[in-house]
């Protein structure tokens, strides 16, 4: 049955979109919503963000009808607690648990939490969640039933429609997952998963380098599925097997199978890309054609994706009545485990643009994600460099729809529908975010950013990132020219003392170890 897609708030905000963007006529009906949520994706791999080593054609046309954000963040350096606080609106430091996830983690998201998927659901709107996942599945770790129904399951935090990857493309189970259930399972040949002990008889990478066809660099050495080497243990299911190079085609053709499916009704789309993360095996089509070997390719991939979306958008009449908004779960990585030659065939590319660091990191580039959000013709080609967290998603598309969040749901969200649509130029006062070692950061509106004292690793030892962590707390201008070369907290310390206090209050609500 239709919903009814009337807003019992729409008038006002549609009265501010037509003042800030000079369209004679809004819709009166609540939009659909699309998050695209790529993976490892950095503010400069896009090729409307400056870069000119690669082109990505269709996130461009995006931009150049929507708003291109320069100073968007996500809580996070690393996924899943990127992705936790995205779908909760609640900080990830504030909760145990919600580190790097392995792929058979417990669900890190509890179906008693309140989720976005739950509050467009509340509000009549179809939901669905299609691509990476990485946010745990069933009720404890490694305690899923791969072979019946994995519950709970997305359907318990709202998703009406899931079709999934448990964890990342280089952990297992290499599954995809639709409503629950391992898709293309033979029963006779169940699957089994574990992140402790490989199976008898079931070779691993480490001992059996000649059965790959892509080698790690550090790491990733245990099961073998598609002659590609793995994180965890892996056997059976061979009929369910994904082949990495159809993945990216696999997520596309479900999304916008969702679409289609759901064009008569509003909708809530979360659309996670496992381009471009390892290992990178994109579809024959693109390989090479980057000249900057897989990342490259797959960067091809990826803006292939949006093209796909936008164009079923346009064919089903539904360009001008949904949200599109494409962003990253966090800043850029070049070698994350693979011998992909991304380092070698990197050339003058700049993934983390004019920022330091990147995936994992307290500096810029591990939070200072590419963002774009699109809603027909109403914004052309605007550009804001207003503060906006991701954080501020569930919040803000709440006011969009007209939805009541509930007492005590998403505790750090906040209405931030102005920044979206280009009505406020400034944003946040200031932005909080972690590292994969759960050092704690915040920068104001001026750019100062101020990052705790830690005792942890300065320097990634995989990967060669630095992770932005000193014994010494830290003080940076990031809107200056040598951004956060020079650490000038003994010259500013009222600055950083401001900060300091502004981190205080927000960690006196609660702070959880990782």
């Amino acid at each position: 049955m239709m919903k009814n897609r009337k807003l019992t708030v729409a008038i006002p905000f549609a009265g501010a979109i037509v003042a800030a963007t000079g369209c004679a006529e809004i819709r009166s009906h609540s939009p659909n919503v699309i998050i695209i949520y790529a993976d490892d994706i950095g503010y400069g791999d896009l090729s409307c963000n400056g870069t000119a080593a690669i082109s990505t054609p269709n996130v461009d046309s995006l931009a150049g009808n929507g708003i291109r954000f320069t100073n968007s963040h996500t809580t996070s350096s690393v996924s899943t607690p990127s992705r936790y606080g995205l779908l909760t609106g609640q900080y990830p430091w504030r909760r145990e648990g919600t580190g790097i996830a392995t792929g058979d983690a417990g669900m890190i998201i509890r179906p008693e939490q309140y989720t976005m998927a739950d509050m467009f659901r509340d509000a009549g709107y179809a939901t669905g969640a299609v691509g990476k996942w990485h946010l745990g599945l069933g009720d404890k770790t490694g305690t899923q039933d791969w072979n019946g129904t994995v519950a709970p399951a997305l359907a318990d935090i709202g998703f009406g429609y899931s079709y999934i990857m448990a964890a990342t493309g280089d952990r297992v189970p290499c599954v995809f997952i639709e409503n629950g259930k391992v898709v293309g399972l033979d029963p006779a040949d169940p699957i089994q998963v574990s992140y402790d002990e490989p199976f008898a008889g079931e070779p691993v990478a480490r001992d059996h380098p000649e059965l790959l066809r892509i080698h790690p660099s550090q790491g990733h050495d245990q099961a073998i599925v598609n002659g590609i080497p793995r994180i965890g243990y892996m056997k059976g299911g061979k009929s369910a097997l994904w082949r990495d190079e159809d993945i990216a085609d696999s997520i596309t053709v479900k999304a916008i199978d969702f679409i289609s499916r759901h064009k008569d009704e509003p909708f809530f789309l979360y659309l996670g890309t496992n381009d471009i993360h390892v290992p990178r095996v994109p579809h024959e089509r693109f390989a090479g054609k980057s000249g900057m070997g897989p990342r490259g390719d797959a960067l091809l991939s990826f803006d292939e994706t949006v093209g796909k979306v936008m164009s079923c958008l346009r064919e089903l009449g539904l360009d001008d009545d949904t949200v599109v908004i494409l962003s990253s779960d966090n800043g850029p990585v070049v070698d994350d485990g693979y011998q992909d030659q991304a380092w070698e065939l990197l050339g003058e590319h700049r993934p983390w643009g004019d920022f330091r660091g990147g995936k994992y990191s307290a500096f810029e580039a591990g939070t200072r994600v590419p963002m774009i959000v699109h809603w027909g013709d109403r914004f052309r080609g605007k550009v804001s460099d207003a503060l906006f967290s991701h954080i501020d998603f569930f919040a803000s598309l709440a006011a969009l729809i007209g939805a009541d969040i509930p007492e005590g749901a998403a505790p750090d969200s906040r209405n931030a529908l102005d920044v979206l649509t280009y009505r406020d130029m400034t944003g946040r006062d200031y932005v909080i975010e972690q590292n994969v070692n759960s050092t704690l950061s915040v920068m104001d509106t001026e750019g100062w950013k101020y990052i705790t004292p830690s005792d942890a690793p300065a320097i990634e030892f995989y990967t060669g990132m630095e992770l932005g962590n000193s014994p010494e707390g830290q003080l940076y201008n990031v809107s200056e020219a040598k951004y956060e070369r020079y650490n000038c907290i003994s010259e500013f310390p009222e600055k950083a003392a401001a900060l300091k206090k502004i981190l205080d209050a927000e960690t006196a609500a609660g702070l959880a170890t990782k």
